[in-house]
């Protein structure tokens, strides 16, 4: 049976829409693994991330970081569907994937995030436990 070349073209359209979606699950999924190595390493009783902790994580205020930014919520508010905005006024795109699909996509930019905001919020990195349970808990918003 010969497809019609304009069914043809539809299918392929389609086949090359659902690559980026599946390729960007697997680079998630591929970040959780990371972390859950490392963290099973800090900790051979490590039994998974739990998205509850991670909430907590987010949500929680601590004393160590800088005192304009004691939280997570300081800069990307208290709801991970919405925007935040930064003290300096610079608006923040909303965290959950559900209004940011494209988010966490490039472990390289998710390191460098944390990074800076661990240090920002804790005063010190997070730790790939601390990771996995926050990336956990934005990816199921």
């Amino acid at each position: 049976m010969t497809l019609n070349p304009s069914l043809s073209a539809l299918l392929g359209c389609i086949a090359i829409l659902s690559l980026p979606a599946a390729a960007l699950a697997g680079t998630r999924e591929d970040q959780l693994a990371a972390y859950a190595t490392a963290a099973r390493a800090a900790d051979p009783a490590f039994a998974g991330f739990s998205p509850a902790r991670g909430k907590i994580l987010h949500t929680r205020s601590f004393a160590g970081g800088k005192p304009d930014t004691p939280a997570c919520t300081s800069c990307h508010g208290s709801e991970p569907r919405g925007a935040g905005r930064t003290p300096a006024g610079k608006a923040v795109e909303p965290m959950a994937l559900s209004a940011s699909p494209s988010r966490y996509t490039d472990p390289a930019k998710v390191e460098k995030w944390f990074k800076r905001n661990c240090n920002e919020v804790l005063g010190r990195e997070c730790a790939p436990l601390e990771k996995g349970d926050w990336l956990s808990f934005m990816l199921g918003q």
